[in-house]
């Protein structure tokens, strides 16, 4: 995710990125320690080396999880820009081996593309139409989950500002003429209505389905959108950060610690929460978007806390 500097895949279907193929070596080292973690990728397909028991390429251990794109809204609104999935069926059945074979990591979880309130098509400014917006885009998520093989009870709302066409902040701070017009018409969008869409779409997750509700963001993002006061707060909701990040694939995290040199970086929740939340899932730590890797998106996942 983070799809700043990211290349994207425009199509007619969910289709398998297409990403860097490199032959290296699995490391001796167990990558997905300490026990109750393990790494995985998400979002554009990476080289995991097989056979079965599938291992993560560079830093070893076992291969712990996918994550897919399995939504967006500029796809759903028929724009012309921005209309990509993220979703590779090889990385999908690679995890879904280890899981259901091996009993190793989570299998495949599942992201939705949010678009905010300024790029609803029926804009009208309230928290209503706000709340119907988001459980608009959860029931298509829940459609197109029934199909994908997914194995993971969290299902990811994808709250970001990618900076690309048609909207740079997918609507979250901007209201635009029309979902794919690219023009702004109105420079702010309340941090109650922001949070009036992203509680119509957890509601309605959680009415129609057995999934929990997660986010993926970030705490430079996050109070950008929401604002720092009582919409920020989510104490109870599970979270994937992509806070703090690095190239480098051979200093990977250790728990919540990504050792840089002399300096120990932690990650960093967002919405009132931290590491040691037991509502904090995932980092993704490597890969998403600007701070590229040469290979993906790289993630720790606490898998112990989500059984």
């Amino acid at each position: 995710m983070r799809i700043l500097s990211r290349a994207f895949r425009i199509g007619a279907a969910v289709t398998v990125a297409v990403g860097v193929s490199v032959g290296l070596a699995v490391s001796a080292q167990a990558g997905d320690s300490p026990a109750g973690f393990n790494f995985g990728t998400d979002s554009s397909y990476v080289s995991v080396p097989g056979p079965a028991p599938y291992r993560n390429p560079v830093m070893g251990g076992n291969y712990g999880g996918y994550v897919g794109m399995v939504g967006n809204w500029a796809r759903v609104e028929g724009c012309t820009t921005g209309n990509f999935l993220d979703f590779s069926y090889s990385n999908r059945d690679q995890a879904n081996t280890n899981y259901n074979t091996y009993h190793i990591g989570i299998g495949t979880a599942a992201y939705w593309y949010m678009g905010g309130p300024g790029v609803d098509p029926n804009w009208n400014g309230s928290t209503a139409e706000a709340a119907n917006w988001g459980a608009q885009q959860a029931s298509r998520m829940l459609t197109a989950v029934k199909s994908l093989g997914i194995t993971y009870p969290v299902l990811w709302a994808d709250i970001e500002k990618p900076g690309i066409a048609p909207a740079p902040d997918n609507g979250w701070t901007s209201v635009y003429t029309s979902p794919c017009s690219g023009q702004v018409k109105q420079n702010h969008v309340p941090w109650i209505v922001d949070r009036a869409e992203f509680n119509g779409f957890a509601a309605y997750i959680t009415a129609h389905s057995t999934f929990k509700v997660g986010v993926y963001s970030s705490p430079a993002i996050w109070p950008s959108i929401f604002g720092t006061g009582s919409a920020s707060l989510i104490p109870n909701t599970y979270e994937w950060t992509y806070s703090p990040e690095t190239s480098n694939l051979n200093a990977y995290p250790y728990a919540w610690r990504l050792s840089q040199g002399k300096s120990t970086l932690y990650a960093q929740f967002f919405g009132g929460q931290t590491y040691s939340s037991p509502f904090a899932l995932m980092w993704q730590w490597s890969g998403g978007g600007g701070v590229r890797n040469g290979l993906g998106d790289f993630d720790q996942i606490d898998v112990a806390r989500m059984r």
